[in-house]
């Protein structure tokens, strides 16, 4: 889960807060050293924690919280306000230009995953109806115009490169120019990095964007590398000037130093964050919903973006029909499984839903990628006519269903059983459907 370790922490800081009838100033105070200290564990810089702390200890010891029926409930609350200021407050997409094409140009590190991020970009415009074109500015490091060449064919758009013969200044503008007549609105280069910052780079990165007037220039960093991803921001800011981040590896930054500090160091937001692999695994950065997600809250807005963006809805039409006639069975519930998958990892969909997204609830589930395996080679280890009717599975079946799947014959039994629940309870939300009354349930891959 993003920010697992720091959302711990401070969700059992405030656990002690709302378990409190009225709080002294001292109870805050004491909360507050709590929530300091998690952000120092978490590689949040000193100055920002120090500013971050003081703003809510001023707003949180007032009259209006001290004197409240929920007064750990409103502490929460202002914690939420400041975490979503402190990490640029509302999300700022793209400048996109009002005369395309619109230019981005990716600049950074070495290794930040700048080649994958064009790719990333690129899918992103598409999939709203853009016709991007990648551009293969890096000369320099080996395999790299083959790369986005790869990415590029894979995502079936557009890709300029001119070899590595040429100054990337010649490349870039005879790209503009190819763009402008092919009739291509997005433009994203990928610009050549260093292991570190040098004058060399920096001149011909100044170089590219003096000749091309970029609408954005966007730093690539890696959230895992914590402060010193917020010291080459400052110094590509200084240097270059950019217009806001593209934060990769966001996923598996289990602390959030980055991420909480840069916007506050640099004055720059983050507009887009890497959270996988895969090329879908981009989101743009909403402050206000990463910060529901550290305090436990959810982030039910994301969830219902990637559901509309992964799950296809003539199914799901279908889908409520044999619902409503009960006739839901295990193909069905494994082509839903495949469109959860879609999705994105089980924890970080959890973690999205409120009432699930606590860090510790999550791991007491004990949910990953593997249950799904497991359910899913369980159902394919079956007959058509046993996907399809559960209830003809008897004893012999169950042996033959779990040797076939490598499981047990406790996990086709236990996964029959949620079935069934699961089948009854989906039904019984069918019925109640537009009479304002809704049922949780459990979900088969939730032990």
């Amino acid at each position: 889960m993003v920010f697992e370790g720091l959302a711990e922490k401070l969700q059992d800081t405030f656990k002690k807060l709302k378990g409190k009838g009225k709080l002294s100033e001292d109870d805050v105070k004491s909360a507050m050293r709590e929530v300091k200290m998690s952000l120092l564990e978490a590689d949040v810089n000193y100055k920002v924690v120090k500013n971050f702390v003081s703003r809510i200890e001023e707003r949180a010891v007032g009259k209006e919280v001290m004197e409240s029926l929920t007064p750990g409930q409103q502490v929460i609350k202002i914690v939420n306000e400041e975490l979503t200021s402190l990490m640029g407050g509302e999300h700022q997409g793209l400048e996109l230009s009002e005369s395309p094409p619109t230019v981005i140009m990716l600049v950074g590190l070495q290794g930040s995953g700048k080649t994958t991020s064009a790719g990333k970009l690129a899918r992103h415009y598409k999939h709203k109806g853009k016709n991007p074109m990648l551009v293969a500015a890096d000369v320099y490091r080996p395999a790299a115009i083959q790369q986005l060449e790869v990415l590029a064919g894979r995502l079936e758009v557009d890709v300029f490169q001119m070899g590595s013969d040429n100054d990337p200044v010649d490349i870039v503008k005879a790209a503009v120019s190819s763009a402008e007549k092919n009739g291509n609105d997005i433009i994203i280069i990928d610009t050549a990095g260093r292991l570190h910052i040098d004058e060399e780079l920096m001149a011909e990165l100044s170089r590219i964007k003096g000749e091309v007037e970029p609408d954005e220039t966007l730093l690539v960093v890696d959230a895992m590398t914590g402060q010193d991803a917020v010291n080459v921001a400052e110094n590509f800011n200084e240097k270059l000037g950019i217009d806001g981040m593209l934060m990769t590896k966001l996923d598996g930054d289990a602390r959030g130093g980055a991420a909480l500090s840069i916007k506050e160091v640099t004055g720059k937001p983050i507009k887009f964050a890497g959270v996988g692999e895969k090329l879908d695994a981009l989101e743009p950065f909403h402050p206000d919903r990463m910060a529901s997600r550290i305090l436990g809250m959810g982030d039910v807005l994301s969830l219902i973006e990637k559901a509309e963006e992964t799950i296809d809805a003539e199914k799901a039409k279908k889908l409520e029909e044999k619902l409503r006639k009960d006739k839901f069975t295990l193909e069905d519930f494994l082509d839903q499984l495949d469109q959860v998958r879609n999705m994105g990892p089980i924890d970080e969909i959890m973690g999205m839903i409120p009432g699930l997204s606590g860090a510790k609830q999550l791991k007491n589930m004990q949910m990953d990628d593997k249950q799904l395996d497991y359910i899913e080679a369980i159902i394919k280890s079956m007959t058509k006519e046993e996907r399809r009717n559960p209830d003809i599975i008897n004893g012999s079946r169950r042996r033959r269903i779990a040797s076939g799947s490598g499981t047990s014959v406790q996990e086709v039994n236990r996964l029959l059983k949620q079935f069934k629940q699961t089948r009854k309870l989906m039904k019984q939300m069918g019925s109640q459907k537009g009479k304002g009354r809704g049922r949780g349930f459990k979900l088969p891959f939730m032990n």
